[in-house]
């Protein structure tokens, strides 16, 4: 027979629910807002603080950015660099992981020490660059890809991950005649998958907010990503980084509020529309890996 709530535990669920809801209003209302005022004229943004729905909607922040054809590039740029980034990413760290998640495996332990030391400290901004400039990537995607193609946070997560696998698995394998990369790629890899899913869409979000490396190292306006592009859309809105030529004769340059909340959903937008896709994967994909040091 199901028990019944008591009067206290219905209370505690209202308030739990009423007080859910108010932190889920606070943080879908920014998002809102950017939306809102993105859409809204000179003058509505002017004369209200505050927009959750304009009462006069117009698109003329964005096709202030869309009058160009180079935010189409570098929006394809951000997306090869994204793609192709967290492929390396996934790849390397996984490949590292695995061998440090052996127990058998010779100086583990000092190389988990050099790792964790890269977490505390860095080589900083101007030995970085040098390396870079040294090795000829200056001016190229490898610039973007290469420094940071592992994350020792996330190699550690997925080292602790791969530990929790069952060594019966591995040592079947090998009866069978697998060697240790035919184990790697056929059991390993297939049983990791929430894992490498989650950390797939954080290396993901970390190269398509690429920016400072971008100014750092691509001196090439063609080769910039969205959010360089993006960013300059931002400092030189009145000087006109878009078409005017592309505008009506009537056509009024949008105010430089509208012109960042514009820029803050086209930069943004793409990468939320990936989430769904993987959300079911973060808590089973982090907390499995976190369990174990």
């Amino acid at each position: 027979m199901p028990i019944k709530p008591s009067v206290g535990s219905r209370v505690f669920d209202v308030l739990n629910i009423l007080l859910l809801t108010v932190f889920a209003l606070l943080t879908v209302l920014p998002f809102i807002y950017v939306i809102a005022g993105s859409f809204a004229t000179q003058k509505e943004l002017l004369l209200r603080g505050f927009i959750l729905f304009p009462t006069e909607f117009t698109l003329d922040a964005y096709r202030y950015i869309f009058s160009t054809p180079t935010l189409v590039k570098s929006l394809l740029v951000t997306i090869y660099i994204t793609v192709f980034g967290t492929l390396i990413n996934i790849f390397l760290t996984c490949l590292m992981a695995y061998p440090l998640a052996r127990r058998d495996m010779d100086f583990r332990k000092p190389i988990l020490m050099l790792i964790v030391f890269t977490m505390l400290f860095s080589g900083g901004m101007i030995p970085t660059f040098l390396v870079v400039k040294q090795l000829g990537m200056i001016n190229t995607y490898w610039s973007l890809l290469i420094p940071g193609a592992i994350s020792a946070f996330n190699l550690i997560i997925i080292r602790n991950f791969f530990q929790q696998l069952p060594e019966s698995l591995e040592e079947s394998a090998k009866i069978d005649g697998c060697n240790d990369l035919s184990v790697f790629f056929r059991i390993v890899l297939p049983l990791s998958m929430p894992a490498i899913a989650t950390f797939s869409l954080f290396y993901a979000v970390g190269h398509w907010n690429t920016y400072f490396s971008a100014v750092l190292y691509i001196n090439d306006n063609s080769k910039w990503p969205i959010q360089v592009l993006l960013r300059q859309f931002v400092i030189l809105a009145s000087g006109g980084i878009g078409d005017s030529t592309a505008m009506e004769s009537d056509y009024v340059s949008p105010p430089e509020q509208s012109i960042k909340m514009a820029v803050i959903v086209v930069s943004t937008l793409p990468i939320l529309l990936v989430y769904p896709f993987l959300q079911k994967h973060f808590a089973k994909g982090v907390l499995l890996g976190s369990v174990k040091g």
